[in-house]
């Protein structure tokens, strides 16, 4: 029996499919770091975010709110929740090993950043995170 080897998707292939996807875009692969940026909205009368993805190979992909910034924290709340850092609004959007470079960034990273982006839209307006996660 042989194992079935997963491949590592090349950097332009994700390109390629974050611009088919999103074709509003802007997507660069530059010294071996793909870089992302696009609007996203996840709910129709909600805000519209802009994102940007820093990809390097052999690291997962690091996901930014741009804007609007800051974004409005809960009330009674000093810090976002599921972040790496509250200032760059960098968001932690999984825990171990739910990414690895075999999977479309267009398919998962881009997804569960509008559903961060949900979850941050319901906490900002109830005070409690349905996100679940590690805090």
């Amino acid at each position: 029996m042989v194992a079935n080897k997963k491949h590592k998707i090349p950097q332009a292939i994700q390109a390629h499919k974050l611009q088919s996807y999103f074709p509003d875009s802007k997507c660069l692969v530059r010294n071996n770091i793909l870089t992302w940026k696009g609007y996203l909205q996840p709910m129709d009368l909600g805000l519209k975010y802009l994102i940007k993805v820093i990809y390097q190979r052999e690291k997962h992909p690091n996901v930014y709110v741009l804007d609007p910034k800051p974004l409005v924290l809960a009330q009674g709340e000093t810090k976002l929740k599921h972040v790496y850092n509250t200032k760059r609004q960098h968001l932690c959007l999984y825990y171990g090993k739910e990414w690895d470079e075999t999977k479309l960034i267009a398919e998962t990273i881009i997804p569960w950043t509008s559903e961060w982006l949900l979850h941050y839209e319901i906490w900002v307006a109830t005070g409690t995170w349905h996100g679940g996660g590690i805090h």
